[in-house]
């Protein structure tokens, strides 16, 4: 079934009820569909009960019933993996199954910058949306960060940036980007894809979907994994000065500043002391989000100035308060491994490392290394301690403090710091086991650092 197809009196059943399912239930009834909710769990929430009953869409807890079944499409919200037994069932009784983004692509309108990767694309999405609404621009910012792109549909924009996650992009086939970047590559999401190999394959296809027309931005390191072929329109980041690909477009990423080398002459983007966002990793989304806007007709210049005033976004890499000359980072969201590695190498200073959560069935052998070089002590608790102490005892490392929850993990860091240092909370892992959502681990992390101060 084309995703521009005539939903009008079409019976669609959305599967889940968060976010994302809650707009595109929205949406399928604006667009005349009979819609019905469907929800695995046994709660929605009273704000979203509230949304349903008010457009008088029938939904039920507890599923999935077979009155989930009886429909033209099952529409899946984000997260629906390929293997859920509602898409078996679909597949068993010959129903269509359309994922989010196929759903909602026929129905923006603008020119459509997607931002994916492993890490950091929260705040690329936000920077590069602000970038562009600072030049005058009516652009939306959304898709798996705060809006769901549902939202935006029917009405006109300049812009979309999109943050697109392996789940939604798994699912799609009909997104057109006009811009496309990756962040960087790293395994995440395992247990959902099933093999690093089947997430990445997600990731490429914001690249495969693409028209001859639209542009990339990825990591030199990252293109052979994402099967790109004709770098004409890729724009290439490396920090060294002989990037492995010749491409339409070089970011160099130096010590003390970034440049663009493209069609032959070289564009200064920034000074590393000139943006306050904290870590390397950083830099790099603030390189890519301007190239990101100079290949959207922005002067670098005109939107060089607006890099002072965005606000990183709150548990990614940041400032929580200093004690005693002792720096605290909140990166609650740094729920993988690649993710703590990334805040543990980029972050100067000597640190003391809160680790630990939920897993996701990830190796912890390069977190421990990365802890071994950057970290005086590791904090270790949630339902991978052990686990997370065997890795850390196999690389050599000794200085291991297991805690049993937020409270004393701060505590005893701010006992083993000393001046200069940083006390980084990077999980590595999610807050499930210990809290709702990453967010409000951080903001536990942040109310105590308060009490150190008081």
């Amino acid at each position: 079934m084309s995703t521009g197809t005539n939903w009008k009196s079409k019976r669609i059943t959305v599967i889940g009820a968060g976010v994302s399912g809650t707009a595109l239930a929205l949406l399928a009834r604006r667009l005349g569909a009979d819609v019905f909710v469907s929800e695995e769990r046994n709660v929605v929430s009273p704000e979203t009960a509230g949304t349903l009953g008010r457009e008088d869409i029938a939904w039920e807890v507890s599923g999935h019933s077979a009155r989930a079944y009886d429909a033209d499409v099952l529409l899946l919200s984000s997260g629906i993996p390929p293997n859920a037994p509602c898409v078996a069932e679909a597949g068993r009784r010959g129903l269509s199954v359309v994922g989010e983004l196929d759903f909602v692509a026929p129905h923006m309108e603008g020119r459509i910058l997607g931002v994916t990767g492993s890490n950091g694309k929260s705040t690329l999405t936000s920077l590069t949306g602000h970038l562009l609404q600072k030049a005058g621009f009516k652009t939306a910012v959304g898709g798996n960060l705060g809006s769901a792109a549902s939202l935006f549909a029917g009405e006109k924009f300049d812009f979309l940036v999109l943050e697109l996650s392996s789940f939604q992009l798994h699912w799609a086939h009909d997104l057109r980007c006009e811009t496309a970047i990756v962040t960087n590559l790293a395994p995440d999401h395992i247990d959902w894809h099933g093999s690093y190999e089947a997430y990445v394959g997600a990731k490429a296809k914001i690249l495969s979907m693409q028209d001859a027309e639209g542009w990339r931005i990825v990591q030199d390191r990252d293109c052979e994994a994402l099967g790109i072929q004709n770098f004409d329109r890729t724009v290439v980041l490396s920090r060294g000065e002989k990037p492995a690909h010749k491409a339409g477009g070089h970011i160099f990423m130096g010590e003390d500043a970034a440049t663009l080398r493209m069609e032959g002459k070289e564009y200064p983007l920034f000074r590393c002391a000139d943006v306050t966002l904290l870590g390397r990793h950083n830099m790099e989304n603030v390189a890519m989000g301007l190239v990101a806007a100079r290949l959207s007709d922005v002067a670098v210049s005109d939107v060089r100035g607006a890099l002072s005033d965005f606000k990183p976004l709150p548990h990614r890499c940041e400032f929580a308060g200093s004690v005693n000359g002792v720096t605290y980072v909140d990166d609650s969201k740094g729920t993988n491994v690649a993710a703590s590695v990334t805040a543990l190498s980029s972050i100067e200073g000597r640190k003391i490392a809160i680790l630990g959560g939920k897993g996701k069935g990830e190796d912890y052998a390069p977190l421990a290394e990365a802890v071994v070089r950057e970290a005086d002590a590791a904090v270790v608790l949630g339902a991978e301690r052990a686990n997370i102490q065997t890795a850390l005892r196999a690389a050599g490392y000794s200085a291991i403090h297991e805690v049993a929850d937020m409270k004393e993990a701060v505590e005893t860091a701010y006992r083993l710091a000393r001046p200069g240092m940083v006390v980084l909370l990077s999980p590595a892992c999610t807050s499930w086991d210990m809290y709702p959502n990453y967010g409000k681990r951080g903001e536990h992390f942040r109310s105590l650092v308060r009490a150190l101060k008081e």
